[in-house]
């Protein structure tokens, strides 16, 4: 379900992002709903997947996206090998 146009674009506003992009340092932010935009392209952050902080490189792909959408939360499934074979 998205978000009401009329309500635009839910994003947050981070103080230092144009000083983090030339500098390139890392965000770390735990707010994954916010709204990727044009102005945050070629910053890092680092986004809160509920146990660790993953490392996010914005892309002008990625504008329009939510920066949770590249913070997996779940591991990927494996079947074990067994001990016999």
């Amino acid at each position: 379900m998205a978000r009401s146009t009329w309500k635009g674009p839910f994003f947050v506003l981070f103080p230092n992002l144009q000083k983090c992009i030339a500098e390139k340092i890392p965000i770390q932010t735990k707010v994954r709903a916010c709204t990727i935009l044009p102005n945050m392209v070629g910053a890092r952050f680092q986004v809160h997947n509920g146990k660790d902080y993953l490392p996010v490189n914005i892309t002008e792909e990625m504008v329009g996206h939510k920066l949770g959408e590249f913070s997996h939360t779940r591991k990927r499934f494996r079947f074990r090998q067994t001990k016999n074979k």
